[in-house]
């Protein structure tokens, strides 16, 4: 069932997506060439705890961390380990989700490691770009079809991959709830938007084939052909003549 936030539901999930906002923000600088992903999950977890909040995704499903660190080919749900040191040249996709009195925030980024390569540099940009032309479709009466055949069209025209296998997703009290979102589709298909309703965007894009597999660890999803991927996820209100961001950038 496909859930409209009242007031009060959308004042708790704006100060949440504020937390993710400000979390991301928090970790950039230590995103540097030496650090494990594990230092950085540690990191998070204290900055998470430390503003009244939880970090959902840890024990979701028998997750074991806060973050999702996915690093070069890894698409999504990377567990953070301290064998996993970050290298110059490598490019990593922080995603998190933080609860604020039961309800939530998610948002993911791409960032660079040091110096990376012109194709990683340009997967990037348009993995951004294709999510915001998602964005751009939210407002009342436009269709769930009408997001997902922006975010198709933008990343092929551009000859990237787009993955199929995973999609965003409604949020609210649960991390994920009822619409799916998926980065391919038809325009004017799905459940209509209306006001009140919470979404997350989240292109997940390849620099060369859009086939994954998942790991033995039952998380990790990597490309088939290991090419590098990005990802870049949003957390979106449809008001009454738009959208706002509620995981707002603040580091640019």
């Amino acid at each position: 069932m496909i859930t409209i936030k009242s007031e009060r539901e959308i004042e708790l999930m704006r100060h949440a997506g504020m937390l993710v906002s400000e979390m991301h923000k928090f970790i950039k600088p230590y995103i540097k060439a030496g650090i494990s992903t594990y230092e950085l999950d540690a990191l998070c977890e204290k900055f998470i705890r430390d503003h009244d909040a939880v970090p959902t995704c840890k024990g979701f499903e028998g997750f074991p961390a806060t973050l999702c660190t996915s690093i070069n080919d890894v698409v999504v749900h990377g567990i953070p380990y301290k064998k996993d040191v970050l290298q110059d040249g490598d490019i990593i996709t922080i995603d998190v989700v933080i609860g604020y009195k039961g309800y939530q925030g998610d948002a993911a980024w791409t960032y660079t490691v040091g110096e990376v390569s012109d194709e990683k540099k340009y997967l990037m940009e348009h993995t951004e770009k294709a999510l915001y032309e998602g964005v751009k479709q939210v407002k009342p009466g436009n269709r769930i079809g009408d997001i997902s055949y922006a975010v198709q069209k933008y990343a092929e025209e551009h000859n990237l991959g787009v993955v199929r296998e995973l999609c965003g997703h409604g949020i609210g009290s649960d991390m994920h709830e009822e619409p799916e979102v998926p980065n391919f589709g038809i325009p004017n298909t799905g459940p209509m938007l209306k006001p009140g309703m919470v979404i997350c965007i989240e292109p997940m894009l390849t620099y060369g084939h859009r086939f994954i597999y998942q790991e033995d660890d039952g998380w990790t999803v990597r490309t088939q052909d290991h090419s590098p991927a990005a990802h870049y996820e949003h957390t979106i209100l449809v008001t009454e003549d738009g959208y706002e961001i509620l995981t707002p950038r603040l580091d640019d």
